[in-house]
């Protein structure tokens, strides 16, 4: 009776041992991490590196390349295509704004003469046509029978940004150079007087 107690025993003593056992085991993964946590903190470490905000330093610099926008060039507007447009986008580069009027019959003796000089000058002045006093489709129809596609027109149908640049008949015209200076002039341009001012301007 005594040797099957002491054979019972034998066997605890294994179980035990055994289960104490176990858990030494188990650390064992822990000595794989040394290879590849190693490995995996550095790239971590590299992801400030990665970071973006450097690429926000580039920010101030377009900024910096902004010029003031004169008041008059303050507007947003419909094209008589229906486009967004933004005067703003004008200011910093020589630019002419030329308002007239579908039934206007000197702007309609104009408008060659201002596609001319905007296929002529038109790489180093940008040209806007500020339509008024009309429907759009009337504007859309005088751009076409006149070969005024060359630039953008925008449809004022309220004469808002006439008003801005204190223009109140058409044929007129309103010059801006690089600096923002404007110049409006009220009154019809002959093709040489207009290619004059053009060339000053670029």
């Amino acid at each position: 009776m005594s040797g099957m107690r002491v054979v019972a025993g034998s066997f605890a003593l294994v179980a035990v041992l055994a289960a104490c056992g176990g858990p030494v085991s188990a650390p064992e993964p822990a000595s794989a991490p040394p290879g590849t946590s190693a490995a995996s903190a550095p790239a971590s470490a590299s992801a400030p590196a990665s970071a973006s905000a450097p690429a926000s330093a580039s920010a101030p610099a377009s900024a910096s390349g902004t010029v003031p926008v004169p008041d008059q060039l303050n507007f947003t507007a419909k094209t008589v295509s229906g486009e967004n447009i933004s005067g703003a986008d004008l200011a910093g580069k020589p630019a002419v704004l030329w308002f007239w009027a579908p039934w206007c019959p000197k702007c309609q003796r104009e408008a060659p003469g201002m596609a001319a000089a905007a296929q002529e000058h038109g790489e180093e002045v940008r040209f806007l046509g500020v339509a008024a006093q009309d429907q759009v489709p009337a504007m859309q129809q005088f751009v076409q029978r006149y070969g005024l596609q060359s630039f953008q027109h925008v449809a004022d149908v309220d004469s808002a940004v006439w008003k801005r640049f204190g223009v109140t008949a058409q044929p007129a015209y309103a010059f801006v150079d690089a600096s923002g200076r404007v110049e409006v002039v009220t009154r019809q341009l002959s093709e040489d007087d207009l290619r004059q001012r053009l060339g000053r301007l670029a």
